[in-house]
């Protein structure tokens, strides 16, 4: 009697049916089969759907990793994501598996001797083929897909990416180190899905809604503040990396008062020699080596010298006209103003600079308004996303006046013949070297350069190496970034106007430019622009950036 009630109790305990079962699934593309692949894991029964990998059960995987969990008899839908070996987060939604459309059709054919009937449905404008079976009285499938239509031994997308069984294994039960349990720590879907993203990645938030103004009081904590407060720079830690990885420098800005689109810089101070850029903020910019061409004129810290380096220019961008603050001074039908203005960029090729050292890295606007503007920074690095190991760096100019309130002069040299003309000097032989050269003109009247295409030269050892005309014909793109841009009769916007390789609201991105292999030795570039006169009071002048990429 008590063997009875013991299988009694064993029924009503695992549902009418107790077994249990394993399946395999292999991932392809095209019907090639995915190289070295973790073999994905479903394990189902009456009472529960698993889907995990075969690294994960044999605690091999890397962190972090993320499991599924089907509860049959509740109809929740688990993710558990392990971060480590003591830090787990899970989340639960009770809605998902009656989500999906699902339309049942009549077409079959057999998979392991399995007899399978197709479904299809629709995600994200991907067609989708669901091939399952009904055959073994358990329902299940490789993701949240078709988990109530049966057991689901092919997943198609497109015709051409598959997830497909290719063994399917009886059990007598689901193991202990598989099977769904409770969960101590279970959190909103946000909640989970947000610390899921970014445990995927390294972030290195650098600034946090700091003020960029002019202000003859700068206030003193954690970020330096230069030029009258409108250069802000600080001291960041970045860990070391172990190759292939991607990063991207991401700003977001918003004007605290200033109307005006106005040049912007994220910068990185360059340390390969024993004069920075950043000696020069403490100490004055007079401190720097300056750059003469016969102008009459001196450019502290512009250019490289044998001592110094000018900094690293990570990202240009260009504030638009008021946004955020002024969003309610022009209200217009049709038009919804952004609340910020964000800028991100791939910075890949700085990380053999970053990795594993302290660095400052900086940010400018210029602007004379005591508001100002608002800026938040960070770096995100994001493992195996290149294969490509990071080019040794060499700054060799940066004609943009970050300490324009602490001294730095506007770049007007382009007026004279010679233009730019930097000497560098390579230690050993280079190869696949590239200069990364971001350039915008400047001058802001109907003849000025930010309205007039000028032709940019770059000569290599005064021989010709790159000519271009750079200039942007898709500033209207961003007018709902520019809320008081000055508006003409005839229907157009300042912000919608063609420039110089810049909008208001945008990054300018850089170019590279092939030089080919250099023997080491000293090497001469030069930058030659035919900038325009100056009218007035008004004139005009170019912000560019070099640094020479090479292996």
């Amino acid at each position: 009697m008590k063997y009875l009630l013991s299988v009694l109790f064993l029924i009503i305990l695992t549902g009418t049916s107790a077994q249990s079962y394993k399946v395999t699934y292999q991932r392809s593309y095209n019907d090639k089969v995915s190289p070295q692949q973790d073999p994905l894991l479903v394990f189902t029964d009456a009472n529960q759907t698993v889907i995990t990998t075969h690294n994960i059960t044999q605690s091999t995987s890397s962190y972090p990793y993320e499991t599924f969990y089907v509860d049959r008899k509740s109809g929740g839908y688990y993710k558990l994501t392990n971060f480590s070996a003591s830090k787990e987060l899970a989340t639960l939604d009770t809605t998902i598996l009656g989500r999906d459309k699902i339309t049942l059709t009549d077409e079959t054919k057999t998979i392991l001797g399995y007899r399978c009937k197709k479904a299809i449905t629709s995600v994200n404008s991907n067609s989708i083929e669901l091939w399952y079976t009904n055959d073994l009285n358990v329902k299940g499938a490789p993701n949240e897909l078709g988990q109530n239509i049966g057991l689901v031994l092919e997943y198609v997308r497109n015709g051409n990416t598959k997830i497909t069984a290719i063994h399917v294994e009886k059990l007598s039960h689901i193991p202990s180190n598989v099977a769904l349990r409770p969960f101590e720590n279970v959190v909103d879907a946000l909640t989970y899905q947000d610390q899921v993203w970014k445990s995927r990645f390294i972030q290195i938030p650098i600034f946090q809604d700091e003020q960029i103004n002019f202000n003859e009081k700068t206030t003193s904590d954690s970020v330096l503040r230069f030029a009258n407060g409108t250069v802000i720079v600080k001291k960041i830690k970045v860990p070391e990396l172990a190759g292939g990885h991607q990063a991207f420098v991401q700003l977001i800005e918003k004007s605290n008062g200033d109307a005006y689109d106005r040049t912007g810089s994220v910068f990185m101070i360059a340390d390969d020699q024993a004069q920075t850029f950043l000696d020069g903020m403490k100490n004055g910019m007079n401190t720097l080596p300056m750059y003469r061409n016969g102008d009459g004129k001196e450019y502290p810290g512009m250019v490289r010298t044998e001592g110094y380096s000018p900094v690293y220019e990570l990202m240009r961008f260009f504030t638009p006209f008021g946004v955020s603050h002024f969003n309610d001074r022009l209200t217009l039908k049709g038009k919804t103003w952004q609340d910020s203005a964000i800028y991100r960029q791939d910075i890949s090729e700085f990380l053999s600079l970053m990795a594993g050292k302290e660095v400052y890295v900086g940010t400018y606007i210029g602007n004379y308004d005591k508001g100002g503007h608002k800026v938040s920074l960070e770096i995100t690095i994001h493992p195996g996303a290149s294969k490509m190991e990071s080019p040794k760096v060499l700054p060799i100019f940066n004609t943009t006046n970050v300490m324009e309130m602490g001294g730095q002069t506007y770049a007007t040299f382009f007026s004279q013949e010679k233009g730019l003309e930097v000497t560098f000097e390579l230690d050993k032989d280079a190869t696949d070297v590239q200069l990364r050269y971001i350039t915008t003109g400047h001058g802001g009247w109907g003849g000025g350069d930010e309205f007039v295409p000028k032709e940019n030269r770059i000569f290599l050892n005064g021989e010709p190496a790159f000519k271009f005309t750079p200039w942007r014909t898709d500033c209207g793109s961003y007018r709902l970034y520019n809320p008081v841009s000055g508006n003409f009769q005839n229907g157009l916007s300042s912000s919608d106007l063609s420039r110089s390789n810049w909008c208001p609201g945008t990054v300018t991105p850089p170019n590279y430019i092939n030089l080919g292999s250099l023997k080491a030795g000293k090497h001469t570039i030069r930058v030659q622009i035919p900038q325009g006169e100056p009218e007035g009071t008004s004139f005009s002048f170019w912000n560019v950036s070099g640094a020479l990429l090479y292996r």
